[in-house]
């Protein structure tokens, strides 16, 4: 009998979880489609005035931080290097994508390096400070199953308007915080090039932005004990 109320009741929990999961995801759809096209600028020591110079106004943006225990020069080094396929949280998200849009799995053996991986992938590095910041963008249609993305020189970046196109610009960003610390951003943003391109991405940016939005979540503690264990390293040499 206690064995038959323990199933019944985990069978309650388990369908109360779901149902809860379920819940706060229409809820957040909901809210990124009633947000999309009025994203917040950033102020302050957030703000970011070598994205500014290439995408000033955008229709979604993603934003992430973490304070990491190492200089910005070993912190940005640390994430270009960072290998995201090693997590199977990850790797999970890329192939709930696949499932859900029908994408073909890629096959191409690449760089495992984070930087590297994606400028195989056709992205391309619009701006860069060294040891502190590295701007990266391109210009693809995310809603098919397999986007193919475009890089452009950085003088023809801002002014690309051809039709049925996103153009996506990211950063790579570590600023100084004294006594050896330092303060890693990521920052995404995305401008549709006309009406038809501004539906299709905002459904898909409504409905998909979570796994992009949990891809960060997972890269930022890894960047950080990567950073710190490099500079840990340097000062017992």
């Amino acid at each position: 009998m206690d064995s038959k109320r323990f199933a019944g009741s985990a069978g309650k929990w388990f369908a109360a979880t779901i149902g809860l999961g379920a819940a706060s995801y229409a809820a957040y759809v909901g809210m990124t489609w009633l947000r999309y096209g009025k994203p917040k600028p950033a102020e302050g020591e957030n703000a970011d005035a070598l994205l500014d110079l290439f995408m000033p106004v955008y229709d979604a943006v993603d934003r992430h931080k973490i304070r990491v225990a190492a200089p910005p020069e070993l912190t940005l080094s640390a994430v270009t290097e960072l290998e995201l396929d090693n997590s199977p949280v990850i790797r999970g998200i890329f192939k709930a994508r696949e499932w859900i849009l029908g994408s073909e799995p890629d096959n191409t053996v690449r760089r495992r390096a984070l930087l590297a991986q994606m400028k195989s992938l056709g992205w391309g590095i619009l701006a860069e400070l060294p040891g502190r910041e590295i701007v990266v963008g391109g210009v693809t249609k995310p809603w098919e199953p397999n986007p193919v993305f475009r890089s452009l020189p950085p003088d023809e970046f801002a002014a690309f308007n051809e039709p049925g196109y996103v153009k996506i610009i990211w950063t790579l960003r570590a600023d100084p915080m004294g006594n050896g610390a330092s303060v890693f951003r990521t920052e995404t943003r995305a401008i549709a090039t006309d009406t038809f391109a501004r539906t299709r991405f905002r459904r898909y940016w409504s409905f998909l932005s979570p796994g992009i939005i949990m891809i960060r979540n997972f890269m930022l503690p890894r960047v950080k004990l990567e950073a710190e264990r490099r500079c840990k390293g340097i000062e017992a040499a």
